[in-house]
């Protein structure tokens, strides 16, 4: 009997497009969120759930995005895997074009003389180096859902996988996994909306008050551990 999957859901304290990033036809989650990077496996769920204090307004208990992982690979593998065949996730900073901007394909293992990779120019600095590597994985998705600015509330019934302040839920939402999938499964696929700071990321006003957030957010990821209700 094949294994059920998991459904991880977390708040997003701001969607910048990075993390997730739903561009390109793919959708990845390479940096924040650490401990969901290691532990989820292909066929889990990933939902981001919006915050209250949205740049958008009060968006709590709505879907900002979802993705069933398709695949799962190393940081380095990513590094890899986007030079061959995703460069659009490799992040272009200078960039007009927000989409190159915010990509999230930010550690570049290219150095064959050591093991240690280099921080390109992008959405995080060198202080989120230790816990974004500390995910160890890059999570990928061909089958995703992402709405950003345009959220989806959930309906009643699935409003227990909400989860409050930092850290997230898996196991704990077992009992919601096949009603969420049924419900989801009826949204369109894909992108369905802009990032919700977009304005902030193309003024370039983006970079290190949310990679301060971000940093913060992942230690009490890694503190607090899963399904801290």
């Amino acid at each position: 009997m094949a294994d059920k999957p998991t459904l991880f859901s977390y708040v997003i304290p701001h969607d910048g497009g990075s993390a997730p990033n739903p561009y390109h036809g793919i959708c990845t989650l390479v940096i924040c969120k650490p401990v969901i990077r290691r532990t989820a496996k292909v066929k889990d769920w990933v939902v981001g759930l919006g915050s209250k204090n949205s740049p958008i307004g009060d968006i709590s208990g709505q879907v900002v995005y979802a993705m069933r992982i398709t695949n799962k690979m190393s940081m380095k593998q990513y590094d890899t895997f986007c030079n061959i065949n995703y460069p659009g996730k490799i992040p272009d900073w200078d960039s007009g074009d927000y989409t190159k901007r915010i990509g999230d394909c930010i550690y570049d293992f290219s150095d064959p003389d050591t093991s240690n990779p280099k921080i390109r120019k992008a959405v995080h600095t060198e202080e989120n180096m230790k816990t974004d590597l500390g995910g160890q994985c890059a999570l990928l998705s061909t089958d995703f859902y992402y709405f950003g600015n345009n959220p989806k509330p959930l309906p009643n019934n699935l409003k227990g996988i909400i989860k409050q302040g930092q850290s997230h839920r898996s196991t704990s939402n077992d009992e919601y996994a096949n009603d969420f999938i049924e419900w989801i499964r009826k949204r369109k696929k894909g992108i369905n909306g802009d990032p919700q700071m977009k304005k902030e990321i193309l003024s370039k006003k983006y970079d290190v008050k949310c990679s301060q957030s971000d940093l913060k957010e992942a230690e009490a990821d890694e503190t607090i551990g899963q399904d801290n209700c």
